[in-house]
């Protein structure tokens, strides 16, 4: 196994209503300098202290993007990955949480752009065989962070944000699930604070357009 899997094996993800304690957390590297060093020399130690670290919000991030905790546990464990493999071109011009937010919202957009390119394929099949019925049924998402009184009305949020437009949907994800700052939300997109306004301004619209007939029923 090679030592990026390793790491993560040995870091398991938390279960999603599990939150870690300050117990877990390495303190071996209290700089991020030296940890970032220490990761590019190779470090199982490094590794490690930055997966426990950011595991959680990493998951919790990519779960309210791709809305399946299977699919974002594969996705969160592909994130720490290529950290490893690439930590070496890393420049260091940017926070390692933007940086892991950066590769965590592009590794779960890549997951919805496959998906629905399944979809799609799975579509097509049917054209050529006996049942023209494509039967899709969203899955029974559950977020571990709503309470279980909400979980109707929040499933009805989530399917809404489902079907934003992606840039739309990380702008609303990391505003409004991870409460990043504007600017931080900038650096992760690598793009303008006006443009991270704007995004958050259309999703919101799109959010109150396709949520209205639901809240006013």
């Amino acid at each position: 196994m090679r030592l990026a899997e390793r790491a993560v094996a040995l870091s398991p993800l938390v279960s999603p209503a599990e939150t870690p304690s300050s117990s877990r957390l390495s303190v071996s590297f209290p700089d991020e300098a030296q940890l970032l060093e220490q990761l590019r020399q190779g470090s199982e130690a490094a590794f490690r202290t930055v997966v426990e670290r950011h595991q959680t919000r990493i998951y919790n991030t990519v779960l309210a993007l791709v809305q399946s905790p299977e699919e974002a546990e594969d996705v969160t464990q592909e994130v720490f990955v290529e950290v490893f493999q690439t930590v070496g071109r890393f420049r260091g011009d940017a926070a390692l949480t933007t940086w892991l937010y950066r590769i965590a919202t592009s590794r779960a957009l890549n997951a919805l752009q496959k998906r629905k390119a399944k979809k799609r394929f799975a579509f097509l099949t049917t054209l050529f065989g006996d049942n023209n019925e494509v039967q899709h049924h969203p899955p029974d998402f559950r977020h571990p962070g709503v309470l279980l009184e909400d979980q109707e009305r929040m499933q009805q949020l989530f399917w809404a944000i489902d079907r934003l437009a992606n840039q739309q949907k990380v702008a609303f994800t990391l505003r409004y699930r991870e409460d990043l700052s504007y600017q931080e939300i900038a650096a992760v997109m690598e793009t303008t604070v006006p443009a991270v306004e704007s995004l958050l301004v259309r999703a919101k619209q799109a959010l109150r357009k396709q949520l209205q007939s639901y809240y006013h029923a």
